[in-house]
């Protein structure tokens, strides 16, 4: 097992379940192949909190659990980029309490 192999393996002692299927997964991945830098856009919290009959900032807070999650994952695999596309011009034309409440969540999360 290779050095960075074996950092990567302890980075991720005691936030995996011992036989979950986290676990499982974790130990398919080839960590020789991270990639440097991967990218992610954001779409679709608003959708899924009103597909389950939720205000859609429902949804946007659900986002930064998703995000937070992936973003210390993301430290874990020693990745070393990781870009989050959160927020396009067509966003603010969303309802100005809506906007507000992304730009609240935004600053509380990068605190």
């Amino acid at each position: 097992m290779s050095v960075l192999t074996r950092q990567i393996r302890s980075n991720f002692e005691g936030h995996l379940k011992k036989d979950s299927v986290e676990e499982q997964l974790f130990r398919q991945i080839d960590c020789q192949r991270i990639p440097r830098h991967v990218a992610i856009i954001m779409d679709g919290n608003g959708r899924w909190a009103e597909k389950r009959r939720l205000p859609r900032v429902a949804g946007h807070r659900a986002g930064i659990h998703s995000v937070r999650e992936t973003v210390e994952t993301a430290a874990r695999l020693n990745m070393q980029v990781l870009t989050l596309y959160a927020f396009s011009v067509e966003n603010w034309k969303r309802p100005a309490g809506e906007v507000a409440t992304l730009m609240r969540l935004l600053k509380e999360f990068l605190k």
